[in-house]
């Protein structure tokens, strides 16, 4: 990072920066099928699987049995000062971030004070660690309970941590919507950008693959209950059965266009074009679900109409319930197969709080790469007649626009539109 950046200008839109688009200058993921952001990405046009049976403990003994694990994290890629006091969904959010602003050519201890901030999603925190100190609280006592339990399973912890080790004094602060906060934290580091944050990093990383948070996940009901990985997360098929979690996500440098272009940012993956987050109804109350409602929000806001969108991200529960909403909103508003849609997630599981921000960082990489990944393990052949959905192998495409859908445990939705670069 060089120069002094200028704050982001005040246009003529009504609001501070209303007119500014900010633009994504740096990736970073870490997730089950890839840890990196180049080899997430070739992984996925592969289709290659994160998804198998549990290995960080025995789940035999739970209805479940599959997840999304990160099998090859270094710890020694952090400074070991950090290991007693981070839980893992930490230690991978802060190789995130490290790889985002690499990738970006940002260093924020240059910048000017309060030039750069960050905003994560969260869904549950830190169990694994807490676990650990609950196990020591009963088994040994007090005395051997961490000071560290004090933040380290806190929902902004991630947030906080990243801060302090990148010296990132601007806005901060944490989204809890489950899957759907990963949208809603890159909106609210949109907001800091057009406010006059140069600098945002943004996103969630996320995941609870302890018994403690097992336990919890199952017991939602939403968990497949098969061995087979698969046939065992197969959204929008007649066989699906439930999902499956997994931990991860990815973070995203977000900045002012003219401030990237001042300091020379290498690149440009896109802009945030429109977003727009709903609730749910009350259930019973006869109101359809709000997902559509956010959709169109998120069309609007981007100043498109569904002719403009080339491909969608989709939500992808893999409850049939849920996903014949997804599917009736996708043919109501687009038409019969009238667009794209792609689940990569079908490899990776449902990360929390970081799956929605990881197929944002996708969909970038589709509109730079101008090809969608596919949906594994999903018979194309047997979802519904009036949805397109991209099976078996990536599919070359024109993308100018591509939009994110996610959805939260309580009602929960946010759309996002993303753009290539203009």
């Amino acid at each position: 990072m060089t120069g002094q950046l200028a704050p982001a200008p005040v246009t003529g839109t009504g609001r501070p920066g209303g007119g500014v688009r900010p633009v994504v200058t740096g990736l970073g993921v870490v997730a089950p099928n890839g840890l990196g952001t180049e080899r997430y990405w070739a992984a996925t046009l592969r289709g290659d699987s994160g998804i198998g049976r549990i290995t960080r403990f025995d789940p035999s003994g739970y209805t479940s049995s599959l997840a999304g694990e990160i099998t090859d994290f270094d710890p020694a890629r952090l400074p070991n000062r950090l290991l007693p006091q981070t839980d893992l969904m930490t230690r991978l959010a802060l190789v995130a971030a490290e790889e985002a602003l690499d990738d970006a050519g940002a260093d924020p201890r240059t910048m000017p004070d309060f030039a750069a901030g960050v905003v994560t999603a969260a869904s549950a925190g830190g169990f694994d660690f807490g676990q650990r100190e609950l196990e020591a609280l009963w088994s040994r006592g007090g005395a051997h309970v961490s000071a560290y339990q004090s933040f380290a399973w806190f929902y902004p912890v991630n947030s906080g941590q990243i801060s302090i080790r990148h010296d990132m004094r601007g806005p901060g602060g944490a989204l809890v919507a489950e899957q759907a906060g990963g949208l809603d934290a890159v909106a609210k580091a949109r907001r800091h950008v057009r406010d006059g944050t140069p600098l945002m990093l943004t996103g969630g990383v996320d995941g609870s693959l302890c018994p403690w948070g097992w336990l919890c996940m199952t017991r939602s009901g939403g968990l497949t209950t098969r061995t087979d990985p698969r046939r065992a997360y197969l959204p929008f098929s007649p066989d699906a059965s439930g999902y499956v979690p997994g931990e991860g996500g990815a973070l995203l440098v977000l900045e002012d266009p003219r401030a990237a272009a001042e300091r020379g940012a290498p690149r440009v993956y896109g802009r945030i074009a429109g977003y727009a987050a709903t609730f749910d109804p009350r259930p019973g109350s006869g109101r359809e679900p709000g997902l559509r409602r956010a959709l169109r929000l998120a069309l609007e806001d981007a100043g498109i109409g569904p002719a403009d969108v080339d491909v969608v991200f989709a939500d992808a529960m893999g409850v049939p319930a849920l996903d014949a909403v997804e599917t009736q909103v996708l043919a109501a508003e687009f038409g019969p197969r009238g667009v794209p849609v792609t689940a990569p997630k079908t490899m990776t599981g449902r990360l929390l709080a970081g799956g929605a921000s990881l197929d944002l960082a996708a969909a970038l990489l589709s509109l730079r790469d101008q090809v969608v990944p596919p949906t594994v393990h999903v018979d194309g052949a047997e979802v519904p007649d009036t949805l397109d959905l991209v099976t078996g192998a990536p599919r070359p495409a024109r993308l100018r626009h591509a939009l994110v859908l996610a959805r939260g445990h309580g009602g929960f939705n946010s759309a996002m539109v993303v753009g290539g670069r203009d």
